[in-house]
């Protein structure tokens, strides 16, 4: 079997056994972007829109956050992911040892798991997108390319996390990465507000998060407002060199850890 063809072989088992948990998966998917859109982008956008709608560039609240809690949400899945369930497969039950028995190799795991979450990515972003257009959360055709920014995305946070899972002895930093990194990321990247309302360091911090990158690429394809081309054409460079080295740091790791 070719490399291609022992990644979608992984890739089938993950969803053979998604199968049988589409009940929680269409929660998350379809229930819980509604709750969130009505609440944040209806709720309190109509307080917003009343006293803020220069600051957003015109655009109404609703259309601002929306790919916001789109990115934020996928960063959220693909960090979880990367982390309890990586372990899992290489300390707990160990079920990447099962598979590195088979003709399958290390890197072969490593990319079914970041094309499985690809592909999880893909499918939250289209669910996301049939709940937002009877909202009016969509401004743009362009919002049909949001799936391939999500996939990008998962990858350039997925590739490292799941680098640092496999490297690490113990799942006691988890937590303190999800509060401690991920929930900064989740306030302070453009989610919920612009950047430029921040202070001049902390605008030049973010430029190192992934997520606002992902805002940025996300929040252009559904408003259909470009920042520009060198402002897209950077963000899916950083978010393209996050995902390049993290598969050179987990390919490392997951040999180390998987080989005999």
């Amino acid at each position: 079997m070719t490399a291609p063809v022992r990644v979608a072989r992984l890739v089938e088992r993950e969803m053979r056994i998604m199968r049988h948990l589409w009940h929680g998966i269409a929660f998350t998917a379809f229930v819980a972007p509604l709750l969130f859109l009505v609440a944040m982008g209806i709720g309190v956008g109509g307080y917003v829109d009343e006293r803020s709608s220069a600051a957003l560039e015109g655009l109404s609240y609703l259309k601002f956050v929306g790919p916001g809690l789109l990115a934020a949400n996928i960063l959220q899945l693909a960090v979880a992911d990367s982390m309890w369930w990586v372990m899992g497969g290489t300390k707990w039950e160990k079920r990447y040892h099962a598979m590195v028995a088979s003709p399958l190799g290390s890197t072969d795991v490593l990319g079914g798991h970041l094309a499985w979450e690809a592909l999880r990515a893909a499918a939250t972003t289209i669910a996301f997108l049939i709940v937002a257009a009877p909202l009016g959360a969509l401004g743009s055709w362009w919002a049909l390319v949001s799936p391939l920014v999500a996939m990008l995305l998962v990858v350039a946070v997925s590739a490292p996390v799941a680098a640092f899972a496999t490297w690490v002895e113990t799942d006691r930093s988890f937590p303190v990465i999800m509060r401690v990194g991920v929930m900064p990321l989740f306030l302070f990247s453009g989610t919920f507000f612009p950047t430029s309302t921040l202070p001049a360091w902390a605008r030049d911090l973010v430029q190192l998060s992934p997520l606002y990158h992902g805002v940025e690429l996300l929040r252009a394809a559904t408003t259909g407002r470009s920042p520009g081309l060198t402002n897209l054409l950077a963000h899916v460079l950083v978010l393209t060199a996050l995902a390049t080295v993290g598969w050179l740091m987990a390919r490392s790791t997951f040999a180390r850890r998987l080989t005999p």
